[in-house]
């Protein structure tokens, strides 16, 4: 279906679109590694549109040529205030390599899914080449690759420490986290004259300045210093132990400035701003999106990330789970934004409205999908809490987890006369509804809530997430314990054959992640494959920047009590661990028997590969005795069918 609308509807990607606009110069140029998808699931065009709304002439420049002579980064000339650059919703290493540090063949932000439109380090090359051709001009670099890479950060490609992003990439300012709040005000301020350089006294921005000057002025912080560059590259200690410091600090209300030295240099972050309110967060969400791609690409073929989220629902941000291989709350923070209802009806009646809807809502969630609207009960409790998890490894007394606010939006939602399904496709905690580990439960919420989910918002599966078997690794992962799981599962069942519903429970698990051995696998191939599963939503460890468990896959200990943790590295161990979730497959048989046998682990050989262990016995070293024994019930009936 051709889309009609007029192209000034979409932000400008050249300069005869800018002159649409009656725009001759810009004031923002912003640089993406993604292509311009007009949405507010992406990064791009929730920052153009928020430019856009405070008064300013933006241009995004999607996705540039940085191997040609540049052309790209020069069309649009030089804007009256600075350069915007993100490396797209992904880091972009992420993006291009495998856990196996394979390069991938596809890129889901891109036309068609095609890979190669965006460099390696994306943030740092832009950066460095807009630096080249206007040294003058302020680069501000955000997005979660450069939120994530702000302090020095182990980089899993390269297999080295790197220093702040801010260094190599050369760029004047770094906004982390989710940069509506401080690029708000950092608008203002250039609005009002206030020069580029003076915005150092801003909330959630970072910045490099000389060793010898004198930090900003703010009587209301107090800084903390961090082991230097220079002494983590010496000592993974060091390394590990600033990574406590910068997540505790990232997740307080009332944080405090940190510095790190940095050669003859000093990285400065300043705090945090406190998470967004209902209004604010609404104000990004109920921006003029177009949520459509950019005609331009129309002869490119789909965008495979705007095709899975184009009639999907993102009704709060933020995760209090914290676990050790996430990025999410390191990026969003732990605690919640929630819209308003106001706000998500709005977006639904926009998605129905879509002329190519066919009446099915792929999502109703969030990063994790039942958190809307939770938060602390006392606020001033959360206001001095230092905790990166709000549920690890207890649930707080002080969080409010009840559903009810969920459950009676999503029945707002089915009441809609388009909609004939909406369904929540995000992962859910399940463990915040299973009464033994979430006690606060006296109106039944939980209850309620699974009810409405499983018979109203399933399509044909459901997506959960235990990681894991064993509590060692997962006391490590910062989950709860997998006895959980099982009594989720219990009453899903329960649920579903009351309703007569016949919907699988997809569980999804990680291998070689820290503090996972080879016989945790084992177990786990084994406890999942008694309870019915034949897994397929695996995935293997990757090491990312500014998570627990990269720290650890880096310097051998856990950040908080610096007490070693093993983990394995090599892409042999990484592929034998994943083999034991491929238990089915024949060409994995023999390994994991092998391995079993060296383990002395004959039990669970009968477990996985139905060969019982005194078959195994026979098979490893037949005794003369052995014949005079009972045969096995196993082998005489397996005799009996021979014969017949």
């Amino acid at each position: 279906m051709i889309d009609e609308r007029p192209i000034t509807d979409w932000l400008p990607l050249t300069v005869k679109e800018a002159a649409k606009r009656g725009w001759n110069e810009l004031d923002v140029i912003l640089i993406s590694g993604d292509a311009y998808v007009d949405h507010p699931a992406f990064g791009t065009a929730v920052v153009g549109r928020i430019i856009e709304s405070e008064g300013f002439k933006i241009g995004i420049v999607a996705q540039p040529n940085w191997k040609d002579d540049l052309r790209d980064f020069k069309k649009f000339g030089v804007p009256k205030y600075f350069f915007g650059v993100t490396a797209g919703c992904m880091d972009s290493m992420v993006n291009h390599y495998t856990a196996n540090k394979r390069l991938r063949s596809t890129d889901a932000y891109t036309p068609g899914g095609v890979s190669g439109f965006r460099p390696d380090y994306a943030t740092t090359t832009y950066s460095k080449i807009l630096k080249e051709l206007y040294p003058e001009v302020p680069v501000l670099i955000g997005g979660i690759e450069a939120s994530l890479r702000r302090v020095t950060h182990y980089d899993y490609w390269a297999d080295r420490l790197f220093p702040s992003i801010l260094e190599d990439s050369k760029a004047d300012l770094l906004v982390y986290g989710m940069g509506d709040q401080p690029l708000r005000e950092i608008l203002k301020l250039l609005k009002k004259g206030v020069p580029f350089n003076n915005l150092r006294t801003l909330k959630q921005v970072a910045f490099i300045q000389e060793a010898d000057e004198e930090l900003p002025k703010n009587k209301s912080w107090n800084t903390v210093e961090l082991s230097s560059h220079e002494e983590c590259l010496e000592d993974k200690i060091k390394y590990a132990a600033n990574f406590k410091v910068v997540e505790v600090e990232s997740n307080k209300w009332e944080a405090n400035r940190i510095t790190q030295k940095i050669g003859e240099r000093t990285l400065v972050i300043n705090p945090p701003y406190k998470t967004m309110e209902e209004k604010e967060i609404d104000e990004s969400f109920d921006l003029p999106y177009t949520r459509a791609p950019h005609p331009k690409y129309k002869n490119r073929g789909a965008i495979p990330a705007f095709d899975m989220i184009k009639f999907s629902i993102n009704m709060h941000r933020g995760c209090f789970g914290g676990c050790s291989f996430c990025t999410i709350s390191a990026h969003q923070g732990k605690f919640i934004a929630s819209r308003s209802e106001e706000s998500i009806l709005k977006e639904v009646e926009q998605v129905v409205n879509d002329p190519t809807f066919k009446g099915y809502i792929s999502d109703l969630g969030g990063p994790s999908a039942n958190m809307y609207k939770m938060k602390g009960k006392d606020e001033a409790i959360c206001a001095r809490c230092t905790s990166p998890s709000c549920i690890h490894p207890v649930i707080c007394n002080n969080l409010d987890t009840s559903h009810k606010p969920m459950t009676e939006l999503y029945r707002k939602v089915d009441a809609h006369p388009k909609v004939k399904k909406a369904f929540v496709g995000s992962g859910i905690r399940y463990d915040l509804l299973v009464d033994d580990f979430n006690k606060n439960n006296d109106d039944g919420n939980h209850d309620e809530y699974i009810e409405q989910v499983v018979t109203r918002h399933v399509s044909g599966r459901l997506k959960v997430a235990p990681e894991h078997t064993s509590d060692a690794t997962l006391r490590v992962m910062r989950k709860p314990s997998f006895k959980y799981f099982h009594k989720f599962k219990e009453k899903y069942e329960q649920i579903s054959e009351k309703h007569g519903l016949k919907q699988q429970l997809i569980p999804y698990f990680i291998s070689s992640h820290p503090g996972c051995e080879e016989q945790d696998m084992a177990n786990l191939a084994a406890e999942t494959k008694d309870m019915g599963f034949q897994l397929e939503q695996v995935q293997d460890f990757t090491p990312t920047p500014m998570t627990v468990a990269t720290v650890i896959y880096y310097s051998g200990v856990h950040p908080y009590t610096l007490k070693p943790i093993a983990t394995v590295k090599t892409k042999e161990e990484k592929l034998n661990q994943n083999r034991f979730f491929f238990w089915y497959k024949r060409e994995n048989r023999d390994y994991i028997r092998k391995a079993l046998q060296k383990a002395k682990r004959p039990e669970l050989i009968e477990k996985l590969l139905d060969e019982p262990q005194g078959a195994q016995r026979q098979q490893q070293a037949p005794r003369p005795n052995d014949t005079k024994k009972p045969v096995p019930k196993w082998l005489e009936e397996r005799r009996k069918k021979g014969r017949n």
